[in-house]
């Protein structure tokens, strides 16, 4: 029986090869979708990605399921129960920066139509289509991450830095970070084809 190849920061985690498999890299266009992956990626600053994954469903209950209309209304008295909830990540300069975070996003849809099409000009509407040969090649950060996270600073968000937005960016599919030997590599790019 073949082995399937997959990207090996991945390893054998059940949860962790779920969300390889199904989710990192995939072109993504829903503001929704966009929303949580931004404020899933901040939350991870210092932590692991598997730590945040584990706590995802926390996540989508306390912030209304990344509704950012909602979270931008959060209350002080709001945030200080989440600051009891642990479910998430108990950090009250992360918790305080996605209810700011929500209504920076919601400045961004109004000046743009959708925070999808903002976003997705930094790599003019199309995924990067990258060809590693091995993890050790991935960048943390590229000038594309740097631009993007230039402009997210100086639009009011916070936990956007290079590292995070690049993160941001092969999570959501604006990059193609599968190594060629993944099996999800061809799978990927053919996705960004008809993105």
């Amino acid at each position: 029986m073949k082995t399937i190849k997959r990207c090996a920061w991945c390893g054998t985690d059940p949860d962790y090869m779920h969300y390889h498999d199904s989710e990192w890299g995939v072109p993504v266009s829903d503001d929704r979708t966009l929303f949580e992956f931004l404020i899933l990626e901040g939350a991870q600053a210092g932590l692991s990605w598997i730590t945040i994954l584990r706590r995802r469903d926390g996540y989508r209950k306390a912030f209304a399921d990344f509704d950012a209309q909602k979270v931008a209304r959060f209350s002080r008295a709001k945030i200080e129960s989440l600051m009891t909830n642990d479910k998430i990540i108990r950090n009250r300069l992360k918790i305080e920066s996605t209810v700011g975070n929500a209504k920076a996003f919601l400045k961004v849809q109004d000046e743009f139509g959708s925070f999808s099409d903002y976003q997705w000009q930094f790599v003019d509407g199309k995924p990067i289509q990258n060809r590693w040969r091995s993890m050790k090649e991935l960048p943390a950060e590229t000038p594309i991450s740097k631009a993007f996270s230039k402009d997210l600073m100086k639009r009011g968000f916070n936990f956007v830095g290079p590292t995070i937005v690049y993160a941001h960016m092969q999570a959501v599919g604006m990059v193609n970070d599968h190594i060629v030997e993944c099996y999800r590599h061809a799978q990927v790019k053919a996705l960004a084809a008809h993105f």
